[in-house]
Protein backbone atom coordinates (compact mmCIF):
# COMPACT_ATOMS: atom_id res chain seq x y z
CA UNK A 1 0.00 0.00 0.00
CA UNK A 2 1.64 3.29 -1.06
CA UNK A 3 1.89 5.84 1.71
CA UNK A 4 -0.60 8.65 1.86
CA UNK A 5 0.41 12.30 2.40
CA UNK A 6 1.61 13.29 5.90
CA UNK A 7 -1.29 14.16 8.17
CA UNK A 8 -3.77 12.20 6.08
CA UNK A 9 -6.76 11.14 8.22
CA UNK A 10 -7.83 7.50 8.08
CA UNK A 11 -11.21 7.04 9.70
CA UNK A 12 -14.39 5.00 9.82
CA UNK A 13 -18.01 6.06 9.41
CA UNK A 14 -21.51 5.05 10.52
CA UNK A 15 -25.01 6.54 10.67
CA UNK A 16 -27.43 6.64 13.59
CA UNK A 17 -30.41 5.02 11.86
CA UNK A 18 -28.21 2.20 10.62
CA UNK A 19 -26.48 1.14 13.84
CA UNK A 20 -28.10 2.62 16.95
CA UNK A 21 -31.35 0.70 17.28
CA UNK A 22 -33.32 1.69 20.40
CA UNK A 23 -35.75 3.55 18.15
CA UNK A 24 -38.43 3.85 20.83
CA UNK A 25 -36.27 4.30 23.92
CA UNK A 26 -35.41 7.26 26.16
CA UNK A 27 -37.79 9.67 24.50
CA UNK A 28 -36.71 9.25 20.87
CA UNK A 29 -39.43 10.07 18.38
CA UNK A 30 -40.07 8.03 15.22
CA UNK A 31 -38.28 8.84 11.98
CA UNK A 32 -39.36 8.39 8.38
CA UNK A 33 -37.34 5.18 8.15
CA UNK A 34 -39.36 3.34 10.76
CA UNK A 35 -42.53 4.35 8.90
CA UNK A 36 -41.11 3.42 5.50
CA UNK A 37 -39.86 0.03 6.73
CA UNK A 38 -43.34 -0.82 8.01
CA UNK A 39 -44.92 0.07 4.69
CA UNK A 40 -42.17 -1.39 2.50
CA UNK A 41 -40.37 -3.99 4.64
CA UNK A 42 -37.01 -5.27 3.42
CA UNK A 43 -36.92 -8.89 2.32
CA UNK A 44 -35.52 -9.91 5.70
CA UNK A 45 -38.28 -8.07 7.57
CA UNK A 46 -35.88 -5.87 9.53
CA UNK A 47 -36.69 -2.29 10.43
CA UNK A 48 -33.69 -0.79 12.21
CA UNK A 49 -35.28 -1.06 15.65
CA UNK A 50 -32.26 -3.06 16.84
CA UNK A 51 -29.76 -2.73 13.97
CA UNK A 52 -26.31 -3.16 15.58
CA UNK A 53 -27.61 -2.06 19.01
CA UNK A 54 -24.93 0.62 19.19
CA UNK A 55 -27.08 2.67 21.56
CA UNK A 56 -26.50 0.07 24.27
CA UNK A 57 -22.97 -0.91 23.22
CA UNK A 58 -21.18 2.40 22.88
CA UNK A 59 -18.27 1.46 25.11
CA UNK A 60 -17.64 -1.75 23.17
CA UNK A 61 -17.79 0.02 19.82
CA UNK A 62 -15.51 2.89 20.87
CA UNK A 63 -13.05 0.27 22.11
CA UNK A 64 -13.17 -1.31 18.65
CA UNK A 65 -12.41 2.05 17.07
CA UNK A 66 -9.45 2.53 19.40
CA UNK A 67 -8.20 -0.97 18.59
CA UNK A 68 -8.54 -0.23 14.88
CA UNK A 69 -6.35 2.83 15.35
CA UNK A 70 -8.37 5.33 13.30
CA UNK A 71 -7.71 8.96 14.15
CA UNK A 72 -11.29 10.06 13.46
CA UNK A 73 -14.80 8.63 13.62
CA UNK A 74 -17.67 9.98 11.55
CA UNK A 75 -21.06 9.30 13.12
CA UNK A 76 -24.49 10.85 12.73
CA UNK A 77 -26.88 12.31 15.26
CA UNK A 78 -30.50 11.23 15.22
CA UNK A 79 -32.58 14.39 14.89
CA UNK A 80 -35.59 12.65 16.45
CA UNK A 81 -33.50 11.44 19.40
CA UNK A 82 -32.60 15.04 20.22
CA UNK A 83 -35.90 16.64 19.18
CA UNK A 84 -38.58 13.91 19.08
CA UNK A 85 -40.88 15.94 16.83
CA UNK A 86 -38.11 17.78 15.00
CA UNK A 87 -38.72 21.00 16.89
CA UNK A 88 -39.76 22.13 20.33
CA UNK A 89 -38.35 20.89 23.66
CA UNK A 90 -35.01 19.07 23.69
CA UNK A 91 -35.03 15.43 24.77
CA UNK A 92 -32.29 15.59 27.40
CA UNK A 93 -31.62 11.84 27.34
CA UNK A 94 -31.03 11.94 23.59
CA UNK A 95 -28.61 14.85 23.65
CA UNK A 96 -26.85 13.34 26.67
CA UNK A 97 -26.22 10.15 24.68
CA UNK A 98 -24.20 12.04 22.06
CA UNK A 99 -22.47 14.10 24.73
CA UNK A 100 -21.23 10.88 26.33
CA UNK A 101 -20.25 9.41 22.96
CA UNK A 102 -18.13 12.46 22.13
CA UNK A 103 -16.41 12.32 25.52
CA UNK A 104 -15.63 8.62 25.09
CA UNK A 105 -14.20 9.22 21.63
CA UNK A 106 -11.96 11.99 22.90
CA UNK A 107 -10.83 9.90 25.86
CA UNK A 108 -9.76 7.25 23.34
CA UNK A 109 -7.84 9.75 21.22
CA UNK A 110 -10.43 9.83 18.41
CA UNK A 111 -11.47 13.06 16.68
CA UNK A 112 -15.28 13.15 16.23
CA UNK A 113 -16.85 14.12 12.91
CA UNK A 114 -20.59 14.61 13.50
CA UNK A 115 -23.24 14.47 10.78
CA UNK A 116 -26.51 16.15 11.69
CA UNK A 117 -28.77 14.51 9.11
CA UNK A 118 -28.27 11.09 7.53
CA UNK A 119 -31.68 10.40 5.94
CA UNK A 120 -33.67 10.01 9.21
CA UNK A 121 -36.13 12.93 9.22
CA UNK A 122 -38.41 13.03 12.30
CA UNK A 123 -41.78 11.61 11.24
CA UNK A 124 -43.60 14.56 12.79
CA UNK A 125 -41.88 16.89 10.32
CA UNK A 126 -42.73 14.56 7.45
CA UNK A 127 -46.36 14.69 8.57
CA UNK A 128 -46.13 18.46 8.07
CA UNK A 129 -44.71 18.08 4.56
CA UNK A 130 -41.12 17.02 5.23
CA UNK A 131 -38.52 18.60 2.98
CA UNK A 132 -41.34 19.79 0.71
CA UNK A 133 -42.24 22.26 3.44
CA UNK A 134 -39.82 25.24 3.71
CA UNK A 135 -40.35 25.21 7.48
CA UNK A 136 -38.27 22.02 7.66
CA UNK A 137 -35.13 23.85 6.53
CA UNK A 138 -35.76 26.46 9.23
CA UNK A 139 -36.28 23.73 11.84
CA UNK A 140 -33.06 22.07 10.69
CA UNK A 141 -31.10 25.26 11.29
CA UNK A 142 -32.57 25.48 14.79
CA UNK A 143 -31.66 21.85 15.46
CA UNK A 144 -28.10 22.49 14.26
CA UNK A 145 -27.80 25.37 16.70
CA UNK A 146 -29.01 23.24 19.62
CA UNK A 147 -26.57 20.42 18.91
CA UNK A 148 -23.72 22.81 18.12
CA UNK A 149 -24.24 24.69 21.37
CA UNK A 150 -23.81 21.42 23.27
CA UNK A 151 -21.04 19.73 21.30
CA UNK A 152 -19.08 22.26 19.19
CA UNK A 153 -16.52 22.78 21.95
CA UNK A 154 -15.41 19.15 21.49
CA UNK A 155 -16.48 17.99 18.02
CA UNK A 156 -13.73 18.95 15.60
CA UNK A 157 -15.57 18.50 12.28
CA UNK A 158 -19.19 18.75 11.17
CA UNK A 159 -21.31 17.62 8.21
CA UNK A 160 -24.79 19.18 8.11
CA UNK A 161 -26.47 16.81 5.61
CA UNK A 162 -25.17 13.54 4.25
CA UNK A 163 -25.98 12.85 0.60
CA UNK A 164 -28.71 15.43 -0.07
CA UNK A 165 -29.04 14.08 -3.62
CA UNK A 166 -30.00 10.65 -2.26
CA UNK A 167 -32.51 12.21 0.14
CA UNK A 168 -34.04 14.34 -2.62
CA UNK A 169 -34.04 12.09 -5.66
CA UNK A 170 -34.54 8.67 -4.06
CA UNK A 171 -36.68 9.78 -1.13
CA UNK A 172 -38.84 12.33 -2.98
CA UNK A 173 -38.07 11.83 -6.67
CA UNK A 174 -38.62 8.16 -7.46
CA UNK A 175 -39.84 6.96 -4.05
CA UNK A 176 -37.33 4.13 -3.62
CA UNK A 177 -36.26 5.37 -0.19
CA UNK A 178 -38.02 7.05 2.73
CA UNK A 179 -40.35 8.88 2.76
CA UNK A 180 -41.32 7.29 -0.56
CA UNK A 181 -42.75 10.16 -2.62
CA UNK A 182 -42.72 10.08 -6.42
CA UNK A 183 -42.45 13.72 -7.39
CA UNK A 184 -39.98 13.20 -10.25
CA UNK A 185 -38.84 16.66 -11.41
CA UNK A 186 -40.96 18.35 -8.75
CA UNK A 187 -38.35 16.99 -6.32
CA UNK A 188 -36.19 19.95 -7.39
CA UNK A 189 -38.12 21.92 -4.77
CA UNK A 190 -36.82 19.42 -2.19
CA UNK A 191 -33.29 19.88 -3.54
CA UNK A 192 -33.54 23.60 -2.87
CA UNK A 193 -34.95 23.14 0.62
CA UNK A 194 -32.19 20.66 1.55
CA UNK A 195 -29.58 23.13 0.33
CA UNK A 196 -31.19 25.94 2.32
CA UNK A 197 -31.15 23.64 5.34
CA UNK A 198 -27.44 23.04 4.72
CA UNK A 199 -26.77 26.78 4.60
CA UNK A 200 -28.77 27.47 7.75
CA UNK A 201 -27.00 24.68 9.59
CA UNK A 202 -23.54 25.87 8.57
CA UNK A 203 -24.34 29.31 9.91
CA UNK A 204 -25.76 27.94 13.16
CA UNK A 205 -22.74 25.69 13.71
CA UNK A 206 -20.33 28.58 13.08
CA UNK A 207 -22.24 30.71 15.56
CA UNK A 208 -21.96 27.89 18.12
CA UNK A 209 -18.18 27.84 17.69
CA UNK A 210 -17.68 24.92 15.28
CA UNK A 211 -14.11 24.80 14.00
CA UNK A 212 -14.55 22.83 10.77
CA UNK A 213 -17.74 22.53 8.76
CA UNK A 214 -17.97 20.75 5.43
CA UNK A 215 -20.34 18.48 3.55
CA UNK A 216 -20.68 14.83 2.49
CA UNK A 217 -22.13 14.75 -1.00
CA UNK A 218 -22.60 11.52 -2.93
CA UNK A 219 -20.78 11.84 -6.25
CA UNK A 220 -20.15 9.58 -9.20
CA UNK A 221 -18.73 9.90 -12.69
CA UNK A 222 -21.63 9.67 -15.13
CA UNK A 223 -20.91 7.54 -18.19
CA UNK A 224 -23.25 7.63 -21.21
CA UNK A 225 -24.55 4.26 -22.37
CA UNK A 226 -23.31 4.95 -25.90
CA UNK A 227 -21.99 7.70 -28.11
CA UNK A 228 -25.46 8.34 -29.46
CA UNK A 229 -26.20 12.06 -28.95
CA UNK A 230 -29.39 11.20 -27.08
CA UNK A 231 -27.46 9.07 -24.55
CA UNK A 232 -24.71 11.68 -24.24
CA UNK A 233 -27.31 14.38 -23.62
CA UNK A 234 -29.13 12.27 -21.06
CA UNK A 235 -25.86 11.61 -19.27
CA UNK A 236 -25.04 15.30 -19.20
CA UNK A 237 -28.45 16.15 -17.75
CA UNK A 238 -28.16 13.41 -15.13
CA UNK A 239 -24.69 14.66 -14.18
CA UNK A 240 -26.09 18.17 -13.67
CA UNK A 241 -28.81 16.77 -11.42
CA UNK A 242 -26.89 14.15 -9.44
CA UNK A 243 -23.59 16.02 -9.08
CA UNK A 244 -23.89 19.63 -10.14
CA UNK A 245 -27.14 20.50 -8.33
CA UNK A 246 -25.33 20.24 -5.02
CA UNK A 247 -21.69 21.12 -5.57
CA UNK A 248 -22.27 24.21 -7.72
CA UNK A 249 -24.61 25.98 -5.26
CA UNK A 250 -22.33 25.10 -2.34
CA UNK A 251 -19.10 26.15 -4.06
CA UNK A 252 -20.18 28.77 -6.62
CA UNK A 253 -23.55 30.06 -5.42
CA UNK A 254 -25.40 29.05 -8.57
CA UNK A 255 -27.25 26.12 -10.10
CA UNK A 256 -25.80 24.33 -13.16
CA UNK A 257 -26.58 26.15 -16.38
CA UNK A 258 -28.40 23.13 -17.87
CA UNK A 259 -30.97 23.04 -15.06
CA UNK A 260 -30.93 26.62 -13.74
CA UNK A 261 -34.11 27.59 -15.64
CA UNK A 262 -35.97 24.85 -13.76
CA UNK A 263 -35.04 26.54 -10.48
CA UNK A 264 -36.04 30.11 -11.37
CA UNK A 265 -39.41 29.95 -9.63
CA UNK A 266 -37.91 28.30 -6.54
CA UNK A 267 -35.03 30.63 -5.76
CA UNK A 268 -35.80 33.70 -3.68
CA UNK A 269 -33.41 36.65 -3.32
CA UNK A 270 -30.61 35.75 -0.92
CA UNK A 271 -31.14 31.98 -1.16
CA UNK A 272 -27.98 31.19 -3.10
CA UNK A 273 -25.88 33.40 -0.83
CA UNK A 274 -27.26 31.47 2.14
CA UNK A 275 -26.42 28.15 0.51
CA UNK A 276 -22.89 29.19 -0.47
CA UNK A 277 -21.35 29.13 2.98
CA UNK A 278 -17.54 28.87 3.28
CA UNK A 279 -16.59 25.22 3.76
CA UNK A 280 -13.47 23.94 5.49
CA UNK A 281 -13.58 20.65 3.57
CA UNK A 282 -15.59 19.13 0.77
CA UNK A 283 -16.74 15.59 1.53
CA UNK A 284 -17.13 13.06 -1.28
CA UNK A 285 -19.09 9.84 -0.72
CA UNK A 286 -18.06 7.49 -3.53
CA UNK A 287 -19.27 4.02 -4.42
CA UNK A 288 -19.56 3.48 -8.18
CA UNK A 289 -19.91 5.27 -11.53
CA UNK A 290 -23.39 5.42 -13.07
CA UNK A 291 -24.23 4.56 -16.70
CA UNK A 292 -27.06 6.60 -18.20
CA UNK A 293 -29.08 6.26 -21.39
CA UNK A 294 -31.89 8.28 -22.89
CA UNK A 295 -35.28 7.06 -21.73
CA UNK A 296 -38.29 6.36 -23.97
CA UNK A 297 -40.41 9.38 -24.81
CA UNK A 298 -43.22 8.31 -22.49
CA UNK A 299 -41.00 7.86 -19.41
CA UNK A 300 -41.55 10.19 -16.41
CA UNK A 301 -37.91 11.35 -16.61
CA UNK A 302 -35.71 11.62 -19.72
CA UNK A 303 -32.98 9.22 -18.60
CA UNK A 304 -32.60 5.73 -17.22
CA UNK A 305 -29.83 3.89 -15.39
CA UNK A 306 -28.27 0.95 -17.20
CA UNK A 307 -26.25 -1.92 -15.80
CA UNK A 308 -22.48 -1.54 -15.87
CA UNK A 309 -20.94 -4.54 -17.62
CA UNK A 310 -17.38 -5.84 -17.55
CA UNK A 311 -16.54 -5.00 -13.93
CA UNK A 312 -16.58 -7.01 -10.70
CA UNK A 313 -19.52 -6.41 -8.39
CA UNK A 314 -20.11 -6.17 -4.69
CA UNK A 315 -22.88 -8.20 -3.08
CA UNK A 316 -25.05 -5.07 -3.39
CA UNK A 317 -24.61 -5.38 -7.16
CA UNK A 318 -22.58 -2.19 -7.44
CA UNK A 319 -19.62 -2.19 -9.81
CA UNK A 320 -16.09 -1.94 -8.44
CA UNK A 321 -14.26 0.76 -10.42
CA UNK A 322 -11.48 2.37 -8.34
CA UNK A 323 -10.23 4.33 -11.35
CA UNK A 324 -13.56 6.16 -11.38
CA UNK A 325 -12.78 7.61 -7.95
CA UNK A 326 -9.40 8.81 -9.18
CA UNK A 327 -11.11 10.21 -12.30
CA UNK A 328 -13.70 12.03 -10.20
CA UNK A 329 -11.15 13.59 -7.84
CA UNK A 330 -8.86 14.80 -10.62
CA UNK A 331 -11.72 16.15 -12.74
CA UNK A 332 -13.29 17.82 -9.70
CA UNK A 333 -10.09 19.71 -8.93
CA UNK A 334 -9.61 20.71 -12.57
CA UNK A 335 -13.13 22.15 -12.78
CA UNK A 336 -13.28 24.08 -9.52
CA UNK A 337 -9.68 24.85 -8.50
CA UNK A 338 -9.71 27.95 -6.26
CA UNK A 339 -13.35 27.43 -5.28
CA UNK A 340 -12.62 23.95 -3.96
CA UNK A 341 -11.58 23.48 -0.32
CA UNK A 342 -9.55 20.42 0.73
CA UNK A 343 -11.34 17.17 -0.13
CA UNK A 344 -12.19 14.37 2.30
CA UNK A 345 -13.52 11.02 1.11
CA UNK A 346 -16.26 10.89 3.74
CA UNK A 347 -17.50 7.44 2.66
CA UNK A 348 -16.22 4.56 0.57
CA UNK A 349 -16.88 0.89 1.12
CA UNK A 350 -18.46 -2.29 -0.15
CA UNK A 351 -20.94 -4.96 0.86
CA UNK A 352 -19.69 -8.54 1.09
CA UNK A 353 -21.79 -10.96 3.12
CA UNK A 354 -19.02 -13.15 4.50
CA UNK A 355 -19.59 -14.61 7.94
CA UNK A 356 -17.29 -16.29 10.49
CA UNK A 357 -15.88 -19.67 9.48
CA UNK A 358 -15.49 -22.65 11.81
CA UNK A 359 -12.53 -20.91 13.45
CA UNK A 360 -14.44 -17.66 13.90
CA UNK A 361 -12.48 -15.90 11.14
CA UNK A 362 -14.32 -13.58 8.75
CA UNK A 363 -12.20 -13.83 5.61
CA UNK A 364 -13.45 -10.85 3.58
CA UNK A 365 -10.55 -10.62 1.14
CA UNK A 366 -12.82 -8.95 -1.42
CA UNK A 367 -13.30 -5.99 0.95
CA UNK A 368 -9.55 -5.73 1.51
CA UNK A 369 -9.01 -5.68 -2.25
CA UNK A 370 -11.74 -3.04 -2.65
CA UNK A 371 -10.35 -0.72 0.02
CA UNK A 372 -6.75 -1.20 -1.08
CA UNK A 373 -7.62 -0.30 -4.67
CA UNK A 374 -9.62 2.77 -3.68
CA UNK A 375 -6.93 4.04 -1.33
CA UNK A 376 -4.42 3.61 -4.16
CA UNK A 377 -6.75 5.66 -6.36
CA UNK A 378 -6.66 8.42 -3.74
CA UNK A 379 -2.84 8.23 -3.60
CA UNK A 380 -2.70 8.63 -7.39
CA UNK A 381 -5.03 11.63 -7.22
CA UNK A 382 -2.83 13.20 -4.53
CA UNK A 383 0.23 12.63 -6.71
CA UNK A 384 -1.60 14.52 -9.48
CA UNK A 385 -2.00 17.51 -7.18
CA UNK A 386 -5.45 16.91 -5.70
CA UNK A 387 -5.61 18.05 -2.07
CA UNK A 388 -7.26 15.04 -0.40
CA UNK A 389 -6.97 15.11 3.39
CA UNK A 390 -8.84 12.00 4.58
CA UNK A 391 -10.62 8.72 3.85
CA UNK A 392 -13.45 7.24 5.95
CA UNK A 393 -14.34 3.59 5.44
CA UNK A 394 -18.01 2.75 5.25
CA UNK A 395 -18.61 1.20 7.66
CA UNK A 396 -17.30 0.30 11.10
CA UNK A 397 -20.19 -2.11 11.75
CA UNK A 398 -22.61 -4.25 9.80
CA UNK A 399 -25.93 -2.46 10.16
CA UNK A 400 -29.34 -1.66 8.74
CA UNK A 401 -28.81 -0.85 5.06
CA UNK A 402 -32.06 0.95 4.33
CA UNK A 403 -34.23 -0.94 1.80
CA UNK A 404 -31.79 -3.87 1.92
CA UNK A 405 -32.33 -4.39 5.64
CA UNK A 406 -29.65 -6.35 7.46
CA UNK A 407 -28.72 -8.52 4.48
CA UNK A 408 -25.98 -6.26 3.13
CA UNK A 409 -22.78 -6.16 5.19
CA UNK A 410 -20.46 -3.17 4.83
CA UNK A 411 -18.73 -3.42 8.18
CA UNK A 412 -15.11 -3.91 9.10
CA UNK A 413 -16.72 -5.64 12.09
CA UNK A 414 -19.18 -8.50 11.62
CA UNK A 415 -22.32 -8.17 13.72
CA UNK A 416 -24.31 -11.34 14.43
CA UNK A 417 -27.81 -9.96 14.13
CA UNK A 418 -29.18 -12.62 16.50
CA UNK A 419 -26.64 -12.34 19.33
CA UNK A 420 -25.18 -8.91 18.44
CA UNK A 421 -21.70 -10.33 19.00
CA UNK A 422 -19.02 -8.28 17.24
CA UNK A 423 -16.26 -10.07 15.32
CA UNK A 424 -13.56 -7.97 13.62
CA UNK A 425 -13.06 -9.17 10.05
CA UNK A 426 -9.76 -9.68 8.26
CA UNK A 427 -10.37 -6.27 6.65
CA UNK A 428 -10.32 -4.77 10.16
CA UNK A 429 -6.83 -6.16 10.76
CA UNK A 430 -5.69 -5.06 7.29
CA UNK A 431 -6.97 -1.50 7.81
CA UNK A 432 -5.36 -1.37 11.26
CA UNK A 433 -2.02 -2.23 9.68
CA UNK A 434 -2.47 0.42 6.96
CA UNK A 435 -3.16 2.97 9.68
CA UNK A 436 -0.17 1.81 11.74
CA UNK A 437 2.11 2.04 8.70
CA UNK A 438 0.86 5.53 7.97
CA UNK A 439 1.51 6.52 11.59
CA UNK A 440 5.04 5.07 11.50
CA UNK A 441 5.82 6.93 8.28
CA UNK A 442 5.11 10.32 9.82
CA UNK A 443 6.31 9.50 13.34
Amino acid sequence: MPLLPPGFVLGAATAAAQIEGATAEDGRGPSIWETYARRHPPADGSDGSVAADHYHRVDEDVALLARLGVSSYRFSISWSRVLPTGRGPVNAAGLDFYDRLVDRLLESGLAPMATLYHHDLPQALEDDGGWINPATAVAFGDYAGIVGERLADRVSSWVPISEPNVAAFLGYGNGTQAPGHRLYFDALHVVHQLLLGHGRAVGALREAGAREVGCANNHAPIWPFSEDPADVGAGKLFDSLWNGMFLEPMLLGRYPVDVAPLMDDLVAPGDLALIRQPLDFYGVNYYSPIRIAAAPDDAPVPFEVFEMLGYPRTDRGWTVVPDALREWLITFRARFRAALPPIVVTEAGASYAVGPDERGVVDDQARIDYLDAHLRAVVEACERGVDVRGFYVWSLLDGFEWTEGLAQRYGLVHVDHETLVRTPKRSFAWYAEVIAAQTRSVG
